[in-house]
């Protein structure tokens, strides 16, 4: 087998292998054995992965084969490798959060996605790197586009492995932009639910604007996902999780989206306004009405409530962190990294009303935000500045994906976009609890874009 940093990244759909199961032609134990084989080609390279387990795997595999020979698979997504990222607590491996503080922790059970993806046959092949508690201060991923570049994070691991074939689906969590940046950044598609639509009992990550989600070698792959995980766990407490069709939702073409150039239009580079400019112009050609703010008073009104959407999610993020923060300090401070201490000095520094303030500047801002929903069928932009920074200490900017965390909406990105011939993402926002509209309209500009 070539060298990893000899060839480029190959993503392993499952949905489409599965037609083959039923007979001799192919199973799931053998699907399984060729993300293997990348795995160990690509991982001694990328270090995507802090914990495996293949036997594990290899047993769920073979049930799973059996299960489709006998037409009688528990879901779509019966044997589908998966990673889990390691803030999400699984029984038989440990959860470290990225960081010191919990080295060798072990939980003890399944959060509830992972629950419920043992219970619709997927096979959890290991955890995959995140950032110290899923924030900024990165592990050692790398991009296998470049392995010079980071991989994006928080979850880092999670779009590594999926870009090389390792594992079909990593499960992520995005807070400010953990999903669709590194899916953007390392070519797959990432998806981030409405705000409570994936129930995150047993992980990490309480934060009120933070959702699991998938990053996938496939559209349908990330919304089978979803589905089948909020199918068996709901959403978060009190939310009325996904809503949609049991497979994945029908492309449609849309008729109006929203341009929003957020932030992150004053950081992007060059080369990635002009291939947001070009796809831009097929969707036009392909009879898509494309508005801007200098066309819309409401998209005008809505740029300006998501500026400095950075800012006010750093305000709730540290209200919010101040415990456990707090008790990981005093537990061992110097296992703390330089990000996580400046954001429980931020936190220190807040009072209550402060944190009531700022939620209720979060709800005003979601409210102009949904008035868009009366015009248009989605929004769109880019996934990233551009192509991932070089370096390995740090995530990359997130401006353009912080207003989608903000506004608690669905995002998707899609890998349609190159940067000097690296992947670059062009996002696409909907509307809260319409995600499967959301993927309708995603899945109808992938398939304009890759006409021809």
């Amino acid at each position: 087998m070539n060298a990893p940093d000899t060839i480029q990244p190959r993503m392993q759909p499952f949905l489409a292998a599965t037609a083959d199961f039923a007979g001799a032609k192919d199973s799931a134990r053998a699907f399984l054995e060729r993300c293997i084989a990348d795995l160990d080609a690509w991982e001694p390279k990328i270090g995507a992965f802090v914990a495996l387990n293949l036997a594990a795997a290899r047993t769920a595999a073979d049930h799973s084969t059996e299960r489709w020979r006998a037409g009688k698979p528990l879901s779509p997504i019966d044997g589908m490798p998966i990673g889990i990222k390691d803030i999400i607590e699984t029984i038989d491996m440990p959860t470290e959060n990225g960081s010191p503080l919990f080295a060798g922790f072990q939980g003890n059970r399944d959060a509830a996605s992972v629950a419920a993806l043992r219970e619709a046959g997927a096979v959890i092949v290991g955890k995959t790197v995140t950032t110290e508690f899923a924030w900024m201060h990165p592990r050692a991923t790398r991009n296998p586009w470049d392995l010079t570049r980071t991989p994006g994070g928080s979850s880092s691991g999670s779009a590594a492995a999926v870009a090389v074939g390792a594992i079909s689906v990593g499960i992520g969590t995005q807070v400010f932009g953990s999903i669709v940046r590194p899916a953007s950044f390392c070519g797959c598609f990432g998806f981030k639910p409405t705000i409570g639509a994936i129930n995150r009992g047993g992980s990490h990550d309480a934060l009120s604007q933070s959702t699991h989600g998938p990053l996938a070698a496939s559209l349908p792959e990330a919304w089978q996902v979803a589905y089948e995980i909020s199918r068996r766990a709901g959403g978060d407490p009190g939310f009325p999780g996904l809503c949609g069709p049991s497979t994945c939702p029908t492309p449609s073409k849309p008729r109006r989206l929203a341009v929003l150039e957020t932030d992150g239009w004053a950081v992007a580079a060059a080369a990635a306004k002009e291939v947001f400019a070009e796809a831009s112009a097929r969707l036009k050609s392909a009879g898509v009405t494309l508005v801007s703010r200098e066309e819309s008073e409401t998209i005008a009104a809505v740029e300006d409530a998501i500026h400095d959407a950075r800012e006010l999610s750093h305000n709730i993020i540290a209200w919010e962190s101040r415990w456990p923060l707090n008790t990981y300090r005093a537990r061992d401070a110097s296992k703390l990294s330089q990000p996580m201490h400046d954001l429980s000095v931020r936190a220190e520094a807040m009072t209550l009303d402060d944190y009531r303030r700022d939620i209720k500047e979060r709800d005003r801002r979601r409210a102009v935000y949904q008035a868009l929903a009366a015009e248009f069928d989605a929004c769109v932009t880019l996934s990233a500045p551009g192509a991932a920074p070089v370096g390995l200490d740090w995530t990359g900017d997130p401006a353009f994906v912080i207003p989608g965390s903000m506004l608690g909406v669905p995002a998707i990105s899609l890998p349609v976009l190159r940067d000097g011939g690296l992947p670059l993402g062009l996002q696409l926002l909907g509307f809260a609890d319409t995600d499967a509209a959301l993927f309708s309209t995603a899945g109808g500009v992938l398939a304009l874009l890759r006409q021809g």
